[in-house]
């Protein structure tokens, strides 16, 4: 028996119903920029070993709510999940980030990719989801997520980051059918993992495709956008005991196709803050909740500078229901933990109604 949810912002403003106060949760809030997060990261060994420890994991997804009033807790975990599962060798190298020992570069190596089984292969991440979901006794909504086909096929691609997506973006013009089977076994796979999320306690769920931004609009459509959709088309949201799962879409640098996203029939749109909340809205009107958008770079400034931008995003979206405040990407591992205090009670505060 789970408890009952105590703190529902989160879940209303994705369903597009009122609020007494614009909910807030933060991209990658629970990280380097906290010196608890560091320490418990030195005492898992690696990040991998984090993410593997259903009680680490749990202990990391908590220590911002301790800290600040936020509306959601994230699952701790990395969206390069899947393709380690699919045995490509991930290692994280300090100062290059993720690489794939074995990346994907043929047809022949799509072919040879395993499906994931979720229980033995990424149990241990429903493992975390049912350990953070009993932890948090109801306090807030838990959040799964994961990295979009797109997103995962340009890290198995290019073996790593990158700046010009060379590789990713050769396969797609010189292979347009293999870039297709990979980004079709991302998408299955990708489906699987969040049910088995949803199965495990996650409450609402994200989608983060990070290099959809790096494609042109009809290339967005083609291999991004349509696999988002069939993920979509795939979730089981509806729950046996009546309640809801909704699920957010995130391209970073995708705002212009915002229309385009909000026909997929996600509850919600994540955008970073090359957009404006009204601009969007007056495109997409109230079929899907909007979530962003302040650049991470202004937790640098002062507290006075914090407030205002918090009040401006806020006169953007307007008094209507379906915002969910958020930076428009992840947290600098640099920012002062106080200034995210500031931004939280802000929000808050400035968004109290009546």
């Amino acid at each position: 028996m789970t408890a009952p949810l105590q703190n529902d912002r989160l879940l209303r403003a994705l369903a597009r119903q009122p609020v007494d106060r614009t909910p807030i949760w933060i991209m990658r809030q629970a990280g380097r920029y906290l010196p608890e997060y560091r320490a418990t990261r030195e005492r898992a060994g690696s990040f991998m070993d984090l993410c593997r420890s259903a009680d680490l994991a749990c202990e990391v997804t908590l220590q911002p709510l301790e800290r600040y009033d936020l509306d959601a807790a994230i699952l701790f975990s990395d969206i390069l999940t899947i393709p380690d599962a699919m045995g490509l060798g991930l290692k994280f190298v300090a100062g290059e980030g993720p690489v794939f020992e074995r990346p994907v570069r043929s047809a022949a190596d799509i072919a040879r990719l395993p499906k994931p089984d979720m229980g033995s292969d990424l149990g241990y991440v429903m493992n975390a989801v049912s350990t953070i979901r009993k932890a948090l006794n109801g306090r807030v909504p838990l959040i799964g997520f994961t990295g979009s086909p797109w997103t995962l096929a340009t890290y198995m691609v290019e073996g790593g980051g990158t700046k010009d997506f060379a590789k990713v973006k050769g396969l797609v013009y010189s292979d347009p059918k293999a870039a297709h089977d990979l980004l079709g076994r991302l998408a299955d796979a990708v489906t699987d993992y969040l049910n088995a999320q949803i199965e495990a306690g996650a409450q609402s769920l994200m989608v983060f495709d990070t290099w959809g931004g790096v494609l042109a609009p009809h290339d967005y459509r083609d291999f991004s956008l349509q696999y988002m959709q069939r993920i979509v088309d795939g979730l089981q949201r509806e729950r046996p005991d009546g309640s809801y799962v909704p699920v957010t879409l995130f391209t970073k640098g995708g705002g212009q196709w915002a229309h385009w996203i909000a026909d997929t029939g996600a509850d919600g749109i994540g955008l970073d803050w090359t957009v404006t909340l009204d601009a969007i809205r007056n495109r997409v009107g109230d079929r899907v909740a909007l979530q962003g958008n302040l650049d991470p770079s202004v937790l640098y400034a002062s507290d006075e500078v914090i407030e205002r931008e918090v009040a401006r995003i806020l006169e953007e979206f307007g008094p209507h229901p379906g915002h969910v405040f958020n930076l428009g990407h992840g947290i600098h591992q640099h920012v002062n933990p106080d200034k995210v205090k500031v931004l939280v009670d802000a929000v808050h505060r400035l968004s109290a109604r009546g």
